[in-house]
């Protein structure tokens, strides 16, 4: 017999049931899973029963430092008494201007400083503000169409961009895209996302292909695809895109939403190979937990592609670079780059990458640990090598029994995926590696 739902957690979800539509919330019939959210804070979150769980996605990499920073915490609610909300493209308020002039130094002024290439350039950065993630790469798309005036873009396969109807039109899965496909334009055009040299050699030739065809206003990728279970390209391939796309005129815009401030040990995942996009599209851990996203591109493209304003706004929204968002926004990159939370990514996540890789020697044909920085993830492969999401499915929910949130990923679900808040302590990464092989060993097992 099933075990019954608490009463507290029963009683919200069946209210959820309800009333919400039926596609959100995922309710396993055994009242195993999901658990409901009460508090969260540092590394931990506790539900509705007052259970302790390790957080090992940051909420969907939001938390990066850590669940309700008291630095971040503090400047929303102070923006809060003194101003709730503006009034996005018409009277604008000072933490706007403060947050793209920050944007600005963290993005393009700083990238001109270390390229020999742009160094003696005055460099400097333009964003549109946004609320969600999708929201900002569908400012990236016309952005690039505005500036090129061509139509076509690159996207790759097993990439994630969001779900608005333009974003969709980028993002890969057909899980995503089916339902939509008789109202979608299409003008992506995908192509295999490579992680090895010889994968990107034939992902350049197609690339190549599509752009002699001079239709092409934008490639679109992220530098490490997340969503899409932890790929990472090979050095030198971001490098390769910025050749083609300096030589056909195309804007190459990358998707950091999940990547970016410090989650892959960099500030910016493509600072790795490192390449200088035209475009960059930020979210997540920009706030701490305030729904914020932005598009960042250089000034003369941006000025390029957008007009001046005559009053009426082209792209914009009733929230675009609200107050809290803007005020939280500016904390938490205080806090990141006081704390040296990127530094500290890379360090932890060099080293537990090779505690995963030691542990899960046993079963290294099922089990293959990947990551980079405090980007991690464990692929797993069923006896004939092929991937195995069910396990994965199982495995995770098996965490969440023994009190650790963790999320697959992949496009069958079949990498474990491990992104904790960057303040993660190397005793808590030794109890979530003890969990991790537990519960491996109990799924395995039945």
């Amino acid at each position: 017999m099933p075990p019954k739902r608490p009463t507290k957690t029963g009683k919200i979800l069946q209210k959820l049931k309800d009333h919400e539509s039926q596609n959100v919330t995922f309710m396993a019939p055994d009242g195993s899973w999901p658990i409901v959210w009460k508090k969260a804070k540092g590394m931990h979150v506790w539900d509705v029963e007052g259970r302790k769980y390790l957080d090992l996605t940051a909420a969907f990499g939001v938390a990066a430092c850590g669940h309700a920073s008291r630095e971040v915490t503090k400047a929303g609610t102070q923006q809060m008494r003194t101003l709730m909300h503006a009034m996005g493209d018409v009277h604008p308020h000072a933490g706007k201007a403060n947050l793209a002039r920050e944007l600005s130094r963290w993005t393009f002024e700083r990238w001109s400083r270390t390229s020999a290439k742009v160094s003696k350039k005055n460099i400097h950065a333009k964003t549109i503000f946004c609320n969600s993630g999708f929201e900002a790469v569908e400012s990236a798309l016309k952005t690039a169409h505005l500036a090129t005036g061509k139509q076509g873009v690159i996207a790759f396969e097993s990439g994630y961009h969001g779900l608005g109807y333009g974003a969709l039109s980028v993002t890969h899965r057909i899980h995503f895209r089916g339902g939509f496909l008789s109202q979608l334009k299409q003008f992506g055009q995908f192509v295999p996302f490579p992680t090895n040299e010889s994968e990107a050699s034939e992902s350049i030739k197609a690339i190549e292909s599509i752009l002699k065809k001079k239709s092409t206003g934008a490639i679109i990728l992220e530098p490490i695809q997340s969503r899409g279970g932890l790929r990472i390209p090979p050095a030198g391939f971001l490098k390769q895109l910025r050749i083609l796309c300096d030589q056909h005129e195309t804007c190459l815009i990358l998707d950091e939403i999940y990547t970016g401030f410090g989650r892959t040990g960099k500030w910016f995942a493509c600072e790795h190979d490192p390449v200088i996009p035209d475009l960059i599209c930020v979210g997540k851990a920009l706030t701490g937990g305030f729904p914020m996203s932005a598009c960042i591109g250089r000034s003369d493209l941006m000025d390029k592609a957008w007009p001046p304003s005559e009053g009426e706004a082209i792209h914009t929204s009733t929230y675009l670079g609200h107050p809290v968002g803007c005020a939280m926004a500016l904390a938490q990159l205080k806090q990141l780059k006081s704390n040296k939370l990127t530094q500290a990514a890379q360090q932890k996540g060099t080293s537990w990458l090779r505690v995963l890789k030691q542990t899960f020697e046993p079963w290294k044909e099922r089990v293959i640990p990947r990551g980079r920085g405090l980007m991690l993830g464990l692929e797993l492969r069923d006896e004939h090598g092929k991937p195995d999401g069910r396990t994965v499915i199982r495995w995770t929910n098996e965490l969440l029994q023994n009190g650790v949130i963790v999320l697959p990923e992949g496009d069958h679900g079949e990498v474990l995926g491990i992104s904790p808040p960057l303040i993660i302590s190397e005793k808590e990464m030794n109890q979530a590696t003890h969990k991790l092989v537990k519960t491996f060993r109990k799924v395995i097992r039945s």
